[in-house]
């Protein structure tokens, strides 16, 4: 029998491919009961902040993510399929019909018993998959500090935008480490003052997202950039924008400069320093590309500041989602460190696929880096100074092992990772 803490997304989908493998499942759920300070209702894979479900397109990460997910039978994509409306080339649904369904499912399965009850303890001899999302209960969150390491919990998102390096145009940016101090590890972008001011007034004038009252007066040590620069024109030029030290040689020194830094070991990634912000996904967008050498920025991840309860999960779990001191316990959704509702999914099911393989081989068999469902996994479990979460992205992939066209890239991952998803399913 496994024991599955949470019914959200990722839980709902582990204890359906479990109990579709003929293996007992006891999925917990405190809500409604028990609320969080997020959700409203006691529904099963309850979407809280939006309907969409992203893009549908194979050639786009989350497409590609999901259209792995239906080679395992995914019990929330058969849900959207269900309660689709239309959304152009995006997934969209209605979400009670999309609750309802999962709902009707679970409950209804002869290998899934549902407690609606709160987890409080964690017993490192039961086999256990702990879905609690971004905002366990306090008890469960003691327990799950217990059990690991306190400080490899954190308990707040606060990241800055990351975007791919293929994307930044280096005729514009430069590498230099402030005074030449060290190795040369970032790429600075300068700004003449003409083009600060018409950033700067972009910022201030951008749309934000609402604060929920449990996010408010959590970032003292680490303020939102429009905040920063409601404080003053000047402010981000003795803040993230500080152009001293950064001049280039034989160069005027530029009026501002904004400094990426190495995100991942492969240099593929860059997150933009300083640049944890409230404004809106389509607010963050034109503002970046409004910097000098990232007018065409790929952002593979947007920034966030919200309340987030997740491990420092290199340190913690294996590729199969598995804590490596307890091989008994799996982490899935995103408190493993997976960002976003499909993802969240995703590591469900992954961990789910993992924790089968334990129960019938007593080894896990994590799922290849070349597919989507695998290279989420591989960064949640790959050693990483600055790791945060991460939503679904083609950076995430190994390169490709051949000359390409840049314009075919997207097109070889995908052919790739089907086919290593297909030699994969053929394994086991």
């Amino acid at each position: 029998m496994v024991k599955i803490i949470g019914a959200g997304l990722a839980g709902v989908e582990a204890a359906y491919y479990l109990a579709n493998q003929q293996i007992n499942v006891k999925l917990y759920e405190m809500r409604p009961k028990k609320m969080t300070p997020a959700h409203q209702t006691g529904d099963f894979a309850e979407l809280v902040c939006s309907n969409s479900l992203r893009s549908n397109d194979i050639h786009n990460a989350v497409g590609l993510l999901k259209h792995e997910m239906t080679h395992f039978n995914s019990l929330i994509m058969q849900a959207a399929k269900h309660a689709e409306v239309p959304a152009g080339s995006s997934l969209a649904v209605d979400r009670k019909l999309f609750s309802s369904f999962i709902e009707e499912h679970i409950k209804n399965h002869p290998y899934i018993e549902f407690m609606n009850e709160e987890v409080t303890d964690i017993d490192p001899h039961e086999l256990t998959i702990i879905c609690a999302g971004p905002l366990a209960s306090d008890d469960l969150t003691k327990s799950i500090e217990k059990l690991l390491n306190q400080e490899e919990l954190h308990f707040f998102d606060a990241i800055a935008p990351i975007i791919d390096a293929k994307s930044i145009n280096m005729d514009i940016a430069y590498l230099k480490s402030r005074y030449d101090k060290g190795e040369a590890a970032y790429i600075n972008c300068p700004m003449t003052e003409e083009e600060y001011n018409a950033f700067y007034d972009a910022v201030i004038q951008s749309k934000k997202v609402n604060v929920k009252d449990f996010e408010n007066n959590v970032f003292e040590g680490c303020m939102p950039v429009e905040v920063m620069a409601e404080r003053g024109r000047e402010t981000l030029l003795f803040g993230p924008l500080k152009p001293v030290g950064l001049e280039q040689e034989g160069k005027k020194r530029p009026y501002a400069v904004v400094q990426l830094r190495q995100d991942d070991a492969a240099k593929s990634m860059y997150n933009i320093v300083g640049f944890q912000t409230h404004m809106t996904w389509d607010e963050q967008k034109k503002v970046i590309r409004m910097i000098p050498g990232l007018e065409k920025a790929d952002i593979l991840r947007y920034g966030v500041m919200h309340r987030n309860t997740y491990l420092e999960s290199p340190k913690i779990l294996n590729a199969g989602y598995q804590v490596i001191a307890y091989p008994n316990i799996f982490f899935a959704g995103q408190i493993s460190g997976v960002e976003g509702y499909v993802e969240s999914a995703a590591s469900g099911l992954n961990a789910a696929i993992q924790v089968s393989n334990y129960i019938k081989n007593n080894t896990i068999k994590p799922l290849p880096k070349e597919t989507m469902l695998g290279a989420m996994a591989s960064y949640i479990s790959t050693p990483n100074k600055s790791f945060v979460p991460m939503n679904a992205n083609l950076g995430l992939f190994p390169p490709l092992e051949f000359k390409h066209k840049k314009k075919s890239r997207k097109e070889h991952y995908v052919e790739r990772s089907l086919q290593a998803l297909s030699q994969y399913k053929e394994e086991m």
